[in-house]
């Protein structure tokens, strides 16, 4: 009877899967001291190296995206400090460190150094922009602070001879490396402005490791920098390096070439401005010139407006001018005489007594004949009004009814309207056209209707 007994059969990859997953979860982030072996850098930009002691190594890699903030260039035999994680590299089954960061090794306590220095020097305020000095814009003569030999000097002098060659430069040479270097630039500061001959001074240096670089991180060279009264411009290392001297200097430069940069005016931008000065100046100069040439041809012509013969023949044409203007306004006025005079002698002529009286006469008769005539008109139209209300009232008259066969009857001195006022016996009068009797009612008979 055969018994199966279960396997656990793994592929090679997911082997290797189960081992990166281990080896990546098991340890998290490492930091390694050793020394670099077998480096390269391809042209995908990323580092690959061995780090190894004396008794072991173990392959690294350290991607593009992390290597380009490291601020040295690292080389075969150099001592480093990396810090990672283990991973598996699974095409070939080698288990591998993935680098994050890399750094020489005893960089760690100098860059602690470096930034309890940085703190305590900020405290005390020597990186205050109140300390700062303002770097003059033309430099009458520049001192540069370094060492004669290195390259920071010649790269300063061929940007001073490119940019401006106008100032004189004086070198105050000195170590800028080791344990000396420190004291000497301290000396090489102090005897700058003891000597009082630069308008400004260059303290430059090129690049190196931190450990290189360390002189211009002691406080005796930040304070020289800080006492100085000729203002300081730094360019120290690369433009990643940042040394205490670069925070405490009047203005910080990224590189040794950028200082010169920073501390000179560009020579052929200032012949420009300096050409395009003259330019603006010669014009100013001629627009004046061409001011000053109008003002005296005014001056001129005003001159000549004011001078005695030309005011002298003026002034006769005046003369001459207002004798014809009277002699036109005597004419004028002499003339407006007689004829006033004329209308005078005129008026004076109608209003004689002999003409009013023959004016009034004819208008007396005139007069006269309208009056006889209006009379006459109106006596007739007085005649024919009186005629037609003398027929109108004869129409209405008692008398003219009395002569149409009608009668007036009184009683009393009453007119009797009404038969029933009369009573049998009563004394009446009767009117008539043309004469009146008396009567006694004998008896009254009133109508009906």
């Amino acid at each position: 009877m055969l018994h199966t007994v279960d396997k656990k059969i793994f592929t090679v990859s997911r082997l290797n899967q189960e081992v990166q997953r281990l080896l990546e979860t098991g340890f998290g982030t490492l930091w390694l001291q050793g020394e670099l072996s077998n480096f390269s850098r391809p042209a995908s930009g990323h580092f690959y190296f061995t780090l190894k002691d004396s008794q072991a190594q173990i392959r690294c890699a350290m991607f593009k995206g992390r290597n380009r903030y490291i601020d040295f260039q690292p080389e075969n035999g150099e001592a480093v400090i990396v810090r990672g994680k283990l991973g598996l590299y699974a095409a070939r089954g080698d288990y591998q460190l993935i680098v994050e960061h890399m750094e020489p090794a005893g960089a760690g306590k100098l860059q602690a150094a470096f930034e309890a220095t940085k703190r305590k020097l900020d405290e005390l305020g020597w990186f205050s922009q109140d300390l700062k000095q303002t770097v003059p814009a033309l430099p009458r003569t520049i001192g540069v602070v370094t060492s004669p030999t290195g390259a920071a000097l010649r790269d300063v002098l061929q940007v001073l001879a490119r940019r401006y060659r106008q100032a004189d430069i004086i070198i105050y040479p000195t170590l800028t490396q080791g344990a000396a270097a420190a004291p000497a630039i301290v000396r090489a500061l102090q005897q700058a402005n003891r000597r009082a001959e630069t308008d400004v001074l260059l303290l430059v240096r090129g690049g190196g490791s931190l450990e290189d670089l360390w002189a211009f991180n002691e406080v005796a060279v930040a304070e020289a920098i800080k006492d100085s009264v000729i203002p300081v411009v730094a360019g120290i290392g690369h433009e990643v390096d940042i040394t205490i001297s670069d925070l405490v200097a009047d203005l910080r430069a990224p590189t040794p070439s950028a200082a010169a940069e920073l501390a000179t005016p560009d020579g052929n931008s200032l012949q420009h401005r300096v050409s395009a000065a003259s330019k603006a100046l010669y014009r100013a100069n001629q627009a004046r010139l061409d001011d000053s040439r109008q003002r005296l041809n005014q001056q001129l012509a005003r001159l000549h407006l004011r001078h005695p013969e030309r005011r002298l023949r003026e002034q006769a044409q005046r003369a001459d001018e207002l004798e014809m203007r009277l002699t036109r306004a005597w004419d004028a006025q002499k003339q407006r005489r007689m004829s006033r005079q004329q209308a005078l002698r005129a008026r004076l002529e109608a209003s004689s007594p002999a003409v009013r009286l023959a004016r009034h006469q004819a208008l007396w008769q005139a007069m006269e004949a309208r009056m006889r005539v209006a009379i006459g008109k109106r006596q007739d139209r007085a005649r024919s009004r009186f005629e037609i209300m003398a027929r109108a009232l004869h129409a209405v008259s008692p008398l003219g009814v009395l002569e149409r066969g009608y009668a007036l009857v009184r009683k009393d001195g009453n007119i009797v309207s009404q038969v029933s006022s009369l009573q049998p016996g009563d004394k009446i009068t009767t009117r008539l056209s043309n004469g009146e009797f008396s009567a006694i009612v004998s008896s009254t008979d009133s109508l009906k209707p």
